[in-house]
């Protein structure tokens, strides 16, 4: 053995084969030939043994373990990724808001027909005029998601007072009209009708996101006077005009609305606490008053209509979903919109979809609902706007409070309140100002910085220009 190995393996404590790979090793790094690795190597431990290492066979072993389950874990984390994705919000907004308006278009064509037929009015009556308003909706849709931060809090007075005055006039003789009992319609020449307590709720969104949004700039919302006032007492302006009317079931949204503002000022328990006694008594008292309004509570969880027939609206809707089954009897074959169960196309079109389309189709259009929510949380909880926080929070209240209110009718865990599905049941006035808060929510959806940044290099003059800077530059001779 030559003298270096020897000495090296001294220092080392390791055998001299192993010790004379590193020399052979670094040999090029020293000034000397290179020396072929690869037989240098076999050369070396071509005589020497290598220990067998046992296989561990429990959970001390140091050597890699497959954790159970990996399929689900590694299925679970692209999930999980996907989820947190900068643009999973602006595509959950968009997709869901579109398909519940078509499913929606082709389940008003289908419940309403029968309706129409009755009215001596053609079958498509309900429909044509439900897909013009689903038109003017698109594009203020559009118009709402391509409008910057800036003028949406520009238009939250106009908005504000314009629904006020058209709300005011609903109660002025000869001109406000009542359809079913309620006094909230402002007729517009020929088949149209106009509801402006619908256009209230975005406006008490708007104007009270960017009231908050201003004293929260100032530091004003750790009093409660500031919480409270102006908020509170345009918010109960809205709600005496709409029970003029007799309209509980918007008063009730509206109400959910200003409870989802303060919640997201950051109101204390108690203050909160103190609103919500107050408007429950009131509540109490307007429907302690109110015969048709005892009925329709007493009308929960029933399972006959009563001997006077109060209760058969809600217990048809029952009927219409057991009879569905599964998979649903069929599009357009339902039994209960021949007459049986009252307002097929407007409050009780879940019925309608539940017994055409079954369980899967109720349960397909809660999905949506559901990720419209996530995704309107998840706007209002990454921003640092303010405004945009109040918003789209009380957009995501407004949204999902009424479709728990209808559905939860329908299912008759609820009274029957009389609010329309969102985005899917009959009615223009409903269907244009929800359709503009989607497309507020995709505004502030596409605001966010990383979805703004991941939507710009999307472009396809970014892309060009992103990957022709990245490209090297070869020689003309190589290949």
């Amino acid at each position: 053995m030559p003298a270096d190995e020897s000495s090296a393996a001294r220092r080392t404590g390791r055998p001299p084969e192993v010790a004379g790979i590193g020399r052979v090793l670094a040999r090029p790094f020293l000034g000397g030939p290179p020396a072929p690795v690869g037989l240098a190597l076999r050369g070396k431990l071509a005589g020497t043994r290598q220990p067998v290492v046992p296989r561990s066979r429990g959970r001390s072993g140091s050597g890699p373990r497959v954790p159970r389950g990996g399929g689900l874990r590694r299925m679970y984390e692209q999930a999980r990724r996907a989820w947190d994705r900068p643009l999973t919000a602006y595509y959950l907004i968009l997709g869901a808001g579109l398909l519940i308006t078509v499913l929606g278009l082709v389940m008003v064509y289908s419940a309403s027909m029968i309706k129409a037929l009755e009215l001596s009015k053609p079958g498509t009556y309900f429909f044509r005029k439900q897909f013009l308003a689903a038109l003017i909706g698109s594009g203020l849709l559009i118009m709402a998601s391509r409008m910057p931060v800036k003028l949406h809090r520009a238009l939250a007075y106009p908005l504000l007072m314009g629904t006020v005055f058209l709300m005011v006039l609903v109660q002025v003789p000869g001109i406000g009209m009542s359809v079913n009992g309620n006094q909230n319609w402002l007729y517009l020449g020929g088949p149209f009708q106009l509801q402006p307590s619908e256009f209230g709720k975005l406006a008490l969104i708007l104007w009270g996101a960017d009231l908050l949004a201003r004293k929260q700039d100032k530091r004003l919302l750790a009093q409660w006077k500031h919480m409270l006032v102006p908020l509170v007492p345009v918010a109960f302006m809205l709600l005496g005009l709409i029970m003029l009317g007799g309209d509980m079931g918007t008063a009730i949204i509206l109400t959910a609305i200003l409870f989802g503002l303060l919640w997201l000022a950051g109101a204390p328990t108690r203050l909160f606490g103190g609103v919500l006694a107050v408007a429950g008594v009131l509540a109490f008292l307007l429907i302690k008053t109110s015969p048709n309004r005892m009925s329709r509570l007493s009308c929960m969880g029933v399972s006959e209509p009563g001997p006077d027939g109060s209760c058969w609206q809600a217990v048809h809707g029952i009927y219409a979903l057991a009879s569905g089954g599964w998979f649903g009897s069929g599009l357009g074959a339902s039994v209960e919109k021949w007459g049986q169960l009252p307002e097929p196309h407007t409050d009780f079109i879940f019925a309608i979809t539940g017994e055409e389309l079954g369980l899967a189709g109720t349960l397909s259009v809660l999905a949506l609902f559901a990720a419209l929510g996530y995704a309107g949380i998840r706007v209002a909880g990454r921003t640092e706007d303010p405004f945009v926080r109040y918003a789209a929070g009380g957009v995501t209240t407004w949204i999902t409070v009424q479709a728990v209110i209808n559905i939860g009718a329908v299912l008759g865990l609820l009274p029957i309140a009389g609010v329309p599905l969102p985005l899917f049941s009959y009615g223009g006035s409903a269907l244009l100002p929800t359709m503009f808060a989607v497309g507020l929510l995709i505004a502030f959806a596409r605001e966010e910085p990383a979805a703004k940044a991941a939507l710009a290099m999307r472009r396809p003059g970014v892309r060009w220009k992103t990957m022709r800077r990245r490209g090297k530059k070869r020689p003309s001779g190589e290949r």
